[in-house]
């Protein structure tokens, strides 16, 4: 069986698992963004066990079509998670009584997730923290990503969540059409796996490797098993959403 601790960064929450003893092995998943029924085929893909320990790298919720099944399920079968953009959404503007940051009204996708979670959904997806540590694995998981050379106790929140490039002029960006994925910067010594960068689809560099391929736009549903390093992927059963909207 397995602990988490909890500790404070920057005043960002996050997790260092401790193993006593290690699980057999431990499986990290990419963006479900509510696909309930491609997570179930994944984990059967993953020949999963209760003793495997399977952490989803954020965003559980919104755009697919069951959100409220995806997190009942990790709540239920005790799987560990990152936040996500979308998650962190929909849980402000549940906080600010259902609408966006700005005062407007909420979208489609983000209200459904309102109308459907059950309240000990909302417990499960408030306890996410931004990111978790392995330490026996020498990993990081975190949806967004890290910038490179700066300490992780010192990274900021928001783009823990958002990050996806790194600009010519060295700076950190939410956009993949300036500059280059922050991952191919990150020289360690922790190997990070995240999720979010669905249009750059499955990356893998020597220090990070990045598990979102669009499964609610069409594409895949990736998983990562260590310690044998393998990776499993399943098929969108549909194209739940468009890129563009």
């Amino acid at each position: 069986m397995w602990l988490t601790g909890v500790a404070q960064a920057g005043g960002a929450r996050y997790y260092v698992a401790v193993s006593s003893p290690p699980p057999p092995r431990t499986v990290f998943i990419g963006d479900v963004h509510g696909c309930l029924l491609e997570l179930e085929e994944l984990l059967q893909a993953c020949a999963y066990s209760q003793s495997d320990r399977v952490v989803l790298v954020g965003d559980l919720v919104a755009k697919g079509p069951d959100s409220a099944g995806v997190v009942r399920l990790a709540r239920e079968r005790g799987l560990l998670a990152v936040r996500g953009n979308h998650d962190a959404h929909v849980l402000g503007a549940r906080a600010r009584g259902g609408v966006r940051a700005d005062g407007r009204k909420l979208k489609r996708e983000h209200q459904r997730v309102l109308d459907t979670l059950a309240p000990e959904d909302w417990a499960y997806l408030e306890a996410q923290p931004l990111y978790r540590r392995f330490p026996e694995l020498n990993v990081i998981a975190v949806h967004g990503g890290l910038v490179p050379g700066v300490a992780l106790e010192a990274q900021d929140s928001n783009l823990l969540l958002n990050l996806r490039s790194i600009t010519p002029e060295g700076a950190p960006s939410k956009r993949i059409d300036n500059g280059v994925p922050w991952a191919s910067q990150w020289k360690g010594p922790e190997t990070v796996v995240f999720g979010h960068d669905a249009m750059r689809g499955l990356q893998r560099y020597p220090h990070a490797l990045g598990l979102d391929s669009g499964c609610v736009y069409g594409g895949r549903l990736n998983a990562w098993i260590l310690p044998e390093g393998r990776l499993v992927s399943v098929p969108a059963r549909a194209q739940y959403m468009s890129v563009d909207d």
